[in-house]
Formats: C-alpha cells, sequence, structure tokens
C-alpha cells in the first residue's frame, strides 16, 4: 500500500477517500497520534485561531449527509470508550443516557457521545465518532475498501485548521484500523525545496513493503512508555557538530559521558552532557525522544540546547543576525554569502547517534534554513532547532522531539512487528520517482 503525501506549510498531508459516493478530504499525517479526523460540512465548522489556513483551496470538508454508508458508531464500541478515555466501558453509555437494563447488556443503540482531543501544543478538537468506508491504494495501485472505518467528525477546533490521520499505536490509529499495527510503514519526506512542488509527492508505504528487505537501513529500539503506550519515543545518546575546512574536520560529540575539550590548528572537539530523560522515562512517563511528523522542528531540553548553540556559535565564522534572532523564533541565525558554491556549504553538519550505535548525519538543508530572499549578496540562514518547552521546569513529557523538517531526505521506517525505527539518508525525489509519485 502506496500512498502519496503532499507537502503544505510545515507538514504533509494524505489524501483521505471516505464516504459513498467518495469524497476526498486533505488532512495531515501525524505519528504523534492516533485520532483520524476531518472537518465536518454538515456543521458550521468553526476553528479558533486558524485565519492562515481557512481560505486555502486545500482546506475541504466531509459531508456525513451526502454518504449512503455513513453512520455514527455506537456508546457500546471499544473506539468509544477509548476515544473517552475510559477504563470503563459503561462510562460513554452512561453519559449518553442509556437505560441500566441496556447499560449492563450492552445493548444500548445511542450513539458515542460528543468527544474533545487534545493535542501537545495546546490544539482541541470537539465532535462526534463516526464511521464510513475508507478506500486506500493497494499494491497494485487499485483502490481497496476497508468498511466502518472509525474516525472523528469535528464540528469545532482551536489551531486545527485542517484534520489529521493518526499514525500513531492505539486502537483508533489508521494503522490499527487498516489491519498493519503489527507490520508497519515508512515514509520519505521530500525536501523542503520540492515538499511544496505540486508535482512532487512523499512516497507514504504502509506493510509489509515498508519493512521488508531493507538494506542500509539502520534501526534504533523503540522506547516503551508505559504511560504514554501509543507514541514513538527513541533514545538519544549523543550529538555530533562536525565542521569541515581546508580538508580537516573538527567535531564537537555530546554524550553522557564526562566534558572534555582538545584543539590543534586543524581540529578541535569538545563532549557535552547529554540528559540521561533522553533515553529513559520516570514513573511519570515523562523523558525519551519523541519522532513525530506531527511537530516541525527537533526540540532539545536545556542545557543541552544552549551548549549546542554555543557550540555551533563558536565554530561559524558568518556574522549573527541578531535582529532577525529576535523576531524569527529561532535563536541562531547568520548572514551568509550567496556566492558559496552551495548557500551555507560552510555551515558545520549535525549528526545525532540514537541507541544501538545508529548514527544519522542530518541532510544540511534541514539543518538550516533561509528565512528570506537573498540582499545585498547576503542571505540569512538559521538553525532549525528549537528549546524544549519543559513546562516551567517541571520536565513534563517528552525530553525530546524529534521533528519532521529533521526527516526530510530521510527514509524513516517504523518496524512495528520488531519495535524499531530505522533511518536511511536518500534522496526522497529519486525515491517518490520509483513509486511513480512524480507528475
Amino acid at each position: 500500500m502506496i500512498e502519496p503525501l503532499r507537502g503544505f506549510k510545515d507538514g504533509y498531508l494524505m489524501s483521505l477517500n471516505l464516504g459513498t459516493p467518495p469524497q476526498v478530504v486533505q488532512v495531515f499525517m501525524d505519528t504523534g497520534s492516533d485520532l483520524t479526523w476531518v472537518p465536518c460540512g454538515n456543521f458550521s465548522f468553526e476553528c479558533m485561531q486558524c485565519d492562515d489556513f481557512m481560505n486555502n483551496k486545500l482546506v475541504s470538508s466531509f459531508y456525513p449527509s451526502l454518504s449512503s454508508s455513513s453512520f455514527r458508531d455506537t456508546c457500546t464500541s471499544p473506539l468509544c470508550t477509548n476515544i473517552h478515555s475510559s477504563d470503563n466501558t459503561f462510562d460513554p453509555c452512561a453519559i449518553a443516557g442509556c437505560s441500566l437494563t441496556t447499560i449492563i447488556k450492552s445493548t444500548c443503540p445511542r450513539p458515542c457521545p460528543s468527544f474533545s482531543y487534545t493535542y501537545g501544543g495546546g490544539g482541541l478538537v470537539i465532535g462526534s465518532l463516526n464511521r464510513d468506508t475508507l478506500r486506500v491504494h493497494g499494491s497494485g495501485g487499485d483502490l481497496k475498501e476497508v468498511s466502518s472505518f472509525c474516525f472523528g467528525c469535528v464540528s469545532s477546533a482551536f489551531k486545527e485548521p485542517l484534520g489529521l490521520v493518526g499514525f500513531g499505536k492505539g486502537l483508533l490509529s489508521f494503522p490499527s484500523q487498516v489491519g498493519f499495527v503489527h507490520k508497519g510503514f515508512s515514509h520519505c519526506f521530500l525536501g523542503f525545496k520540492l515538499s511544496n512542488n505540486p508535482n512532487f509527492t512523499s512516497p507514504l508505504i504502509i506493510g509489509d513493503l515498508a519493512t521488508t528487505s531493507r538494506d542500509g537501513v539502520h534501526f534504533t529500539p523503540m522506547l516503551s512508555n508505559p504511560i504514554y503506550p501509543n507514541l514513538y519515543y527513541i533514545g538519544l545518546e549523543s550529538i555530533t557538530v562536525i565542521t569541515n575546512g581546508n580538508g580537516n574536520t573538527s567535531s564537537s560529540s555530546s554524550s553522557s559521558s564526562s566534558s572534555s575539550s582538545s584543539s590543534s590548528s586543524s581540529s578541535s572537539s569538545l563532549q557535552l552532557q547529554v540528559p540521561l530523560n533522553l533515553k529513559s522515562f520516570d514513573s511519570g512517563g515523562n523523558g525519551g525522544m519523541l519522532i513525530d511528523s506531527g511537530t516541525t522542528y527537533t526540540h532539545l531540553p536545556e542545557p543541552l540546547y544552549s551548549q549546542l548553540l554555543s557550540e555551533l556559535s563558536s565554530k561559524i565564522s558568518y556574522k549573527r543576525c541578531s535582529d532577525i534572532e529576535a523576531t524569527s523564533g529561532f535563536d541562531l541565525c547568520f548572514k551568509v554569502p550567496v556566492s558559496d558554491e552551495v548557500a551555507g556549504a560552510m555551515l558545520p553538519d549535525i549528526s545525532l547517534r540514537f541507541l544501538n550505535d545508529v548514527e544519522l548525519v542530518l541532510p544540511k538543508e534541514s539543518c538550516y534554513y533561509a528565512i528570506s530572499a537573498p540582499k545585498e549578496k547576503m542571505v540569512v540562514k538559521c538553525l532549525l532547532f528549537q528549546r524544549m518547552d519543559q513546562d516551567d521546569g517541571e520536565g513534563y513529557g517528552p525530553a525530546g522531539v524529534f521533528g519532521s523538517f529533521q526527516q526530510q531526505n530521510v527514509e524513516v521506517v517504523y518496524d512495528l512487528e520488531k519495535e524499531r525505527i530505522g533511518f536511511l539518508p536518500v534522496d526522497c525525489a529519486s525515491s517518490a520517482a520509483s513509486h511513480g509519485l512524480i507528475h
């Protein structure tokens, strides 16, 4: 099963083919949640703080009244219990006002009560749980029907203007409902220069094809979080900053070992402390590095984040742009000469090393971004890493997040059967072409 993903804003859109007759709705692909939901046009869809999206032609709604196969999920459904985060299977039917007899016998025909669903970035959606026919692409490119696919029919949203297709590990997730939760999936996000080109789409591969014959892919284990078992966590062991100049290489490696430094005329190295909670959890499920296609940039905790900025700044000779840093939301920006063979070619590489000695050298264009057009033969490039918000220092939630921008031009393989995640740097445009996704 191969589905094309289209770059849009800071995410990747997947087309959901829902209903009878089919309606096509564009939704963001999200590995950081389970629920698949769409804006529903039968209601007056209300979205607060969504002004940048609402007039875009890609923003579309689903109309259940126009589908002959659409129906509300019942309060006795396990997925209804799941969406209400209840350990008591009787709760949804009690909320729906069912009689005691039908609750005890699990025969209440009433629909699942309306739900609210929250996201880590502060987003919120409110709606009903619906079922309808979903059509997905089979291995031969033909459409395969999935009957009674369960999804949220959303009437109100806050900071969530487009629907989402959830690729987490829970009962509601897309892989679970289409029968691939014990197999896996992979994606190869196109680089930013091509991600918004309508002629190019990124390949999303679901099922056996995603996890078999993975030559060159290096796998790191998924970390099991007992409190948040449906999310994907990996363990970060070190970060390396690699600077090339005059044929020589200098590196700065950050690991959980002690700090040291050395230097010479051709190279220098510095080890930084990496907190242990980037590869472990506390009793409350806090810690680990979340890998999330729904988060744009990689986030690191303090003091590691500031130490990384300091090391990069010491290795980069370009002039800092403090005025841009003050207004852009990025903490490290430089004026780079356009006359460089490739603008920013002398900016350091950044390598992440995960558990099982898996090292991933990030594509340079995934680490630095030109945030403005060239001016006076100079372009401003900013580091695309950000500080982890730790809720006033309490360390709630993941210790870090591996965001989608740093996953560009990397094949990321989610092997759910063997509970591991693999990485292979590739040209995702070539990968897309091999799957017939360039038009």
